[in-house]
């Protein structure tokens, strides 16, 4: 029996939102799984929020007609709320890195959209959002980077950390929107590895994060991907909507 196993059978892994204890590997129940309010169609074609109403499948929301952003288009699994919010606050502010994988796949359910499927030759290359080494120091891990190298082990693609974060900045989820566009300004370059950034030059790209509110972090990285990088197509894949 692997040591992994061992400890599995001395302390049973339990599921990370209500404690009941799980046989299956997994860190969530299927009653919590299923309790997580998952992003269904309609939902905007640029951003990926759900839009209320009986509307076209291909239709803009409100915020997002009249505006162009650097990446092609924004899709997530879920809605920031409840048990989603209270998973994600475990994995980043616990410390829990475990929850990676749960949080892969919960993720992955977005890839049922068929413009990302049909992007197969050349096929995708999945780029985390990077963190300041200061917070991921204190964190311990990048969770974006965590999400994005599962993903790409599941689909056999090729998980590039593309990015750096040079500039520490105060946290987006505390600022006001106004705020929220400025404070990131100048805060991301392209890696210093040559051959990252060689490899993506007129490829498709699959920015993964971890929760899209805004999208100012998600434009600032496409925008580098783009312009610096030479990316021919820039998808942001979240787990959670804001």
């Amino acid at each position: 029996m692997s040591l992994a196993r061992w400890l599995d059978f001395l302390y049973p892994p339990s599921c990370a939102l209500c404690r009941t204890t799980l046989q299956n590997g997994r860190y969530l129940c299927p009653e919590c799984r299923n309790g997580i309010h998952r992003i269904e169609k309609p939902y905007c074609i640029k951003c990926g929020d759900h839009i209320d109403g009986l509307v076209p499948e291909d239709v803009l929301c409100s915020q997002c007609r009249g505006l162009e952003f650097p990446f092609d288009f924004a899709l997530a699994a879920a809605s920031a709320r409840d048990k989603a919010a209270e998973i994600m606050h475990a994995y980043k502010y616990g410390r829990q890195i475990h929850l990676h994988r749960e949080l892969a796949l919960l993720a992955e359910e977005a890839w049922q959209d068929p413009r990302i499927v049909a992007q197969s030759n050349p096929p995708w290359i999945l780029v985390p959002v990077p963190l300041h080494w200061r917070r991921q120091r204190w964190r311990w891990f990048n969770q974006s980077y965590e999400i994005a190298r599962t993903l790409a082990h599941r689909r056999n693609l090729r998980c590039e950390q593309a990015l750096r974060r040079i500039r520490h900045t105060r946290q987006q989820a505390l600022l006001p929107r106004a705020d929220r566009l400025t404070n990131l300004n100048g805060a991301f370059r392209l890696s210093q590895r040559e051959r990252r950034v060689r490899s993506l030059r007129g490829q498709p790209v699959l920015l993964i994060d971890d929760v899209f509110t805004t999208g100012s972090t998600a434009e600032e990285c496409a925008r580098i991907l783009r312009e610096e990088g030479g990316v021919e197509k820039v998808v942001v894949l979240t787990v959670l909507r804001g």
